[in-house]
């Protein structure tokens, strides 16, 4: 991405009649920079927009399997048990691969307004949200479902499984999107910022123009590795009933006593899925030309 400096600004100044122009000019470059950020990833929020869509209507936190399949007692690893499994497996795993995706969705925007607040110069605005931010990161996620599943009811709110598993997922990890959001605007240089307030720019554009436009990119691999974090965290949502991924490894080793199998099926779900994950991640940060420093 080309840094709008203001010595670029001001490459040309016989061409630059008055500060309309130079106005004119700034705002020109940085919806130019906007405009091949959104038209690289309009496509990838529109999926993610739609799986949260899909989940909240037809999400399967309350499915259950039927586990037909028996392993020979002589064996100590039955492959034809093991692919027997599979089918199942593969169900449970987009219920969890569905809570990801869409808690994911909601981190990445609760994020962005957690750091938005945290940067603010207003105290009572700052302060709280400061607060809030150390305090979901320093709870456990499991805890924090337990809280949202079994507490909330008792004050009125009362919410299903699968919504429990999202809006936790998305409120724990939205906190560490939050420091990935800060330190990108962080790395703006001082002169964006500088440029922008010269041209008096107010805040919606300087932000959505100038600001955010540049910090994204940067904070793409983070974001990236707390998407892989929440996939390996959301099958903590088998503890507040939703039957994903380690909700079935205990149903069918309770009732199976295959435990080998089982496991080994899990554990290697997670890594293709996750190598999957870091792929596509490294596939959009290209895309939207994020320069990996070797």
């Amino acid at each position: 991405m080309t840094p709008m400096t203001p010595e670029r600004l001001d490459a040309d100044p016989e061409d630059i009649d008055d500060e309309e122009d130079l106005h004119e000019q700034l705002v020109g470059e940085a919806s130019a920079e906007w405009g091949r950020l959104n038209a690289r990833t309009i496509g990838t929020l529109a999926i993610v927009l739609g799986s949260l869509v899909i989940v909240v209507l037809f999400g399967g936190g309350g499915r259950s399997f039927r586990i037909d399949a028996t392993g020979d007692p002589d064996l100590t690893f039955d492959w034809s048990f093991f692919w027997a499994l599979v089918p199942s497996f593969l169900e449970a795993l987009w219920v969890t691969a569905q809570a990801t995706i869409a808690g994911f969705l909601v981190a990445v925007v609760v994020g962005l307004a957690l750091a938005l607040g945290r940067r603010s110069t207003r105290r009572w605005i700052s302060w709280p949200t400061a607060s809030a931010i150390e305090f979901v990161r320093s709870t456990p996620l499991l805890v924090q479902l337990y809280f949202i599943y079994f507490a909330l009811p008792e004050l009125g709110i009362v919410l299903g499984s699968m919504t429990a598993l999202i809006l936790g997922l998305g409120v724990h990890y939205g906190t560490y999107c939050s420091e990935a959001y800060r330190a990108g605007i962080d790395s703006v240089p001082k002169g964006q910022w500088e440029a922008a307030t010269a041209m008096n720019l107010g805040p919606a554009t300087t932000w959505g123009r100038v600001i955010l436009p540049q910090a994204i990119p940067n904070v793409l691999p983070a974001l990236g590795n707390f998407f892989v974090a929440a996939f390996k965290d959301a099958p903590l949502g088998s503890a507040i009933q939703v039957t994903g991924v380690l909700f079935w490894a205990r149903t069918v080793s309770g009732r199976t006593f295959r435990y080998v199998e089982t496991y080994t099926l899990v554990g290697i779900g997670f890594l293709l899925v996750s190598i999957s994950a870091a792929w596509l991640i490294r596939r959009m940060e290209r895309r939207i030309g994020y320069d990996r420093l070797d």
